[in-house]
């Protein structure tokens, strides 16, 4: 388990683009961005969620698919079950 783990789970923001990413996997960044300000009032610039999504990424917690143009983003679960794991309850 590492550090960049606990750094992308430690903002809020980023907590809610997870969430966010579960109740609709692959989206764009213009989609996350909209439902951020839509369902959750947070007016942050694309830039900031783009560096978020790319804490996120490097703690193996986000995914990319490129079609064409277009970046989707999709969640991974996987880096969780480390934190699970680290500290079980038997």
């Amino acid at each position: 388990m590492s550090d960049p783990l606990f750094k992308a789970l430690a903002d809020p923001t980023r907590r809610v683009i997870l969430d966010e990413l579960t109740e609709k996997d692959g989206q764009t960044l213009f989609e996350i961005c909209t439902r951020l300000a839509m369902k959750h009032g947070l007016g942050s610039s694309r830039q900031a969620i783009s560096q978020h999504l790319a804490v996120l990424e490097e703690a193996g917690l986000v995914t990319t698919r490129r079609e064409g143009r277009y970046k989707f983003h999709h969640i991974d679960t996987a880096p969780l079950r480390s934190i699970a794991e680290r500290w079980p309850t038997e």
